[in-house]
């Protein structure tokens, strides 16, 4: 089967230009919103609440990492008061001039601090949790090797979950048509991604050990995700062979710090657009129970 026979092509007869040029209707579920420019695409301004970090997100996996660490230091004594701001990315709010003034690669999340003259922009979940961990002194241990340990295991979440999100779940759940080839080329490095995190906590209770860390607040959401059936794919990918990825989420799922950050900027079942106190979140877990 030659490669360059364009009727093996999917779609059949495709072949690729000499030059490409970007195709609107060609995006499948975000066919609105991707385009190959950056930069602010119209004037938004963003909201600003009453405490110094403003967390601008969406409660999709790189968003849950931070109010998960944000809740987290609230539940162990830390001054990390926060206000949280739904970005819609369906409807394009990341395209919006502020947004785009913190992050100009226009992905949730992204943070502003307002107890540091003149305020502090960050974005990248990565570099928010690193920071935040240092400015409250917490879940990133001094020990040079547990640290380096920790630093290691989210630079590995980090660069491998693209293939899980952008991989996997693009093409298995919105591309716009099934393609054989990609959907087996990212289950398979899905697979091999959790195979790498179920014999590493073989041993372990937290990703590092027997101490919770931004790595364990790095990996769970997208890592929980698929093993609780993200895209549809838990049956595909036979996620219930990852024991000790399943008891390290289930373990994680119990902590009340996880519980309050997962449902912040979710517009699903049991969540809220916006957490400006701790109210908001019991108000709705409390909800929740009372409809179980």
């Amino acid at each position: 089967m030659a490669d360059s026979d364009p009727a093996n092509n999917q779609p059949t007869g495709y072949v690729p230009p000499q030059v490409w040029t970007w195709d609107k209707e060609n995006g499948g579920a975000f066919a609105g919103i991707n385009a190959p420019t950056a930069g602010a695409r119209q004037e938004i301004k963003l909201q600003r609440g009453e405490h110094p970090i403003q967390l601008y997100s969406l409660g999709t996996p790189n968003g849950v990492k931070i109010t998960i660490m944000l809740e987290e230091l609230l539940l162990a004594g830390h001054g990390a008061e926060y206000d949280a701001w739904m970005i819609n990315i369906g409807k394009g709010d990341q395209f919006g001039s502020d947004f785009v003034a913190i992050n100009p690669n226009s992905k949730i999340p992204a943070m502003l601090d307002y107890s540091q003259n003149p305020p502090l922009r960050l974005f990248e979940s990565a570099s928010m949790l690193f920071y935040l961990a240092e400015k409250f002194g917490a879940f990133l241990p001094t020990d040079l090797r547990k640290r380096t340990e920790t630093m290691n295991r989210l630079m590995w979440q980090m660069g491998s979950a693209p293939f899980v999100g952008g991989g996997f779940g693009h093409f298995y759940a919105y591309a716009p048509f099934k393609i054989h080839y990609a959907i087996d080329r990212y289950a398979m490095e899905t697979k091999r991604q959790l195979d790498v995190l179920d014999q590493h906590l073989a041993d372990k209770e937290f990703v590092i050990g027997n101490e919770i860390t931004i790595a364990d607040f790095a990996i769970f959401p997208w890592y929980g995700n698929i093993m609780r059936n993200s895209y549809n794919g838990a049956e595909f990918l036979s996620v219930q062979d990852y024991k000790n990825v399943d008891r390290w989420v289930t373990q994680l799922s119990e902590r009340e710090g996880f519980k309050r950050g997962k449902i912040v900027n979710s517009g699903g079942p049991g969540g809220i657009a916006e957490r400006h106190s701790a109210a908001d979140i019991d108000a709705a877990l409390e909800a929740a129970r009372a409809a179980a």
